[in-house]
């Protein structure tokens, strides 16, 4: 994979961010999209011999789109300046998330401002066992890959309904979001072990995960 093609492809992008733009450089978006799902698709391999419990889908089904939503958000540039992609996603569960961009590059996984009904799954599970999940994200390898969970600006200041003030877990029950993020340079993405790395976080954010992804599921 031409990783230095893909960014280029993105500045170039991002300086003539226009749809006329696009279709006169259709051919080489098709180019550079094709390459990368063919990465992610060796990648997505990779990942089902590590874990038994893996959900294997097509890169062409894990890279995100690269048009931004302009019903929602009609400031945005009609165009994404990065490429995303979600591996390992169970339907109704948190994926494992690939962002190369021209300002970010970074791998995250969990869940970030999930749906009320799936916060609330996860809050139930942390009240029932939130020792077993404070014991993933304060480990060892956890920190070391992560530093902790994402910082949550919008987490409660009081309990959440249904929860004493005085909870063992009390900071953890105010979260909104549930998300871990390894950051990386292009430096990193260049370099010809990035897929080993991909894959050393995902393995580490491995426990983490399948808690998460217990919680709402059973």
């Amino acid at each position: 994979m031409d990783f230095e093609r893909l960014f280029d492809f993105l500045e170039t992008l991002n300086a003539n961010n226009s749809k006329e733009w696009m279709d006169e450089n259709r051919k080489e978006y098709e180019s550079v999209k094709a390459d990368y799902v063919k990465w992610l698709e060796d990648l997505d391999l990779k990942l089902s011999k590590i874990d038994e419990k893996y959900y294997s889908s097509s890169g062409k089904k894990a890279i995100n789109r690269i048009n931004n939503n302009l019903l929602y958000h009609p400031n945005k540039p009609t165009y994404k300046d990065h490429f995303g992609a979600g591996l390992d996603k169970r339907p109704k569960t948190g994926d494992f998330y690939i962002h190369l961009g021209i300002e970010e590059v970074f791998v995250a996984g969990g869940f970030y401002k999930p749906k009320p009904e799936l916060l609330k799954s996860i809050r139930e599970a942390i009240d029932y066992n939130g020792d077993e999940f404070k014991a993933i994200i304060t480990s060892e390898t956890f920190q070391e890959h992560f530093g902790g969970l994402m910082k949550d600006d919008d987490k409660l200041k009081t309990s959440p309904k249904g929860f004493s003030q005085d909870h063992k877990h009390i900071d953890l029950l105010r979260l909104k979001s549930f998300a871990a993020m390894k950051p990386f340079d292009r430096k990193d993405v260049l370099s010809s072990d990035f897929k080993d790395k991909v894959i050393e976080t995902y393995t580490a954010m491995l426990p983490f995960r399948r808690y998460l992804n217990k919680a709402v599921t059973v």
